[in-house]
């Protein structure tokens, strides 16, 4: 079976790295956030959310972006931790034979970093992520580049912590398991129609393991 993991709030909590990026992007623009008003940021295309939670036009959110991308690139995206069990969850699931993709909205260039800087890419048969001129953004995007490259898209799943997750795996009739330890909220992925929630990394592990003939 092929288990596709987005990055965020899934493998790794960013909270720190993206939170402060974007406060630095807003600064940059006149504004004021503290960090904790920002966790929204987590998980979707920043191009979407600097348009959506502060009013920005799409030119102003181009330039926030790209002042993000000035600090992440740098700092940022190793301000960053592996959730505990994450290592032990992708080795147990290599050795049993499963191929393992990350799927993230996130540009790719940085998603390699961040993997290859935790030592988390080793476990991995192929990292997809968007480019960095704000094509392939959407997870069913994401998804699909996956399948192209692997020349597959029998048996896959999906896990991850927000709601775009769950919208991208079923546009690919895929199932998703919605982790509920990262930084959607439980309502938020029932309502998205995941089809599992896991509260854990053991109980997203479990789940992976009970349903390997999906």
């Amino acid at each position: 079976m092929l288990i596709i993991f987005d990055l965020d709030g899934t493998l790794t909590d960013p909270k720190e790295g993206i939170t402060k990026c974007v406060q630095y992007a807003l600064a940059a623009q006149g504004i004021q956030a503290g960090l904790e008003e920002l966790t929204p940021f987590i998980g979707p295309p920043l191009l979407d959310s600097f348009q959506r939670f502060y009013g920005l036009d799409l030119q102003q959110a181009q330039q926030a972006v790209q002042k993000y991308r000035e600090r992440f690139s740098k700092v940022g995206k190793y301000e960053n931790i592996v959730y505990p069990g994450i290592r032990e969850m992708l080795a147990k699931l290599k050795a049993n034979g499963h191929r393992l993709a990350v799927g993230s909205s996130k540009p790719e260039v940085y998603v390699l970093d961040i993997l290859k800087h935790f030592d988390l890419d080793k476990y991995f048969d192929v990292i997809t992520g968007s480019e960095l001129d704000g094509s392939r953004i959407h997870k069913a995007e994401v998804i699909d580049e996956i399948f192209k490259r692997l020349a597959s898209s029998s048996k896959a799943i999906m896990v991850g912590d927000r709601k775009f997750d769950v919208e991208g795996a079923h546009e690919h009739h895929i199932p998703c398991i919605g982790v509920t330890y990262g930084y959607g909220q439980e309502n938020e992925l029932a309502n998205a129609n995941a089809d599992w929630l896991a509260n854990s990394v053991f109980e997203t592990e479990q789940i992976l393991l009970e349903n390997s003939n999906v």
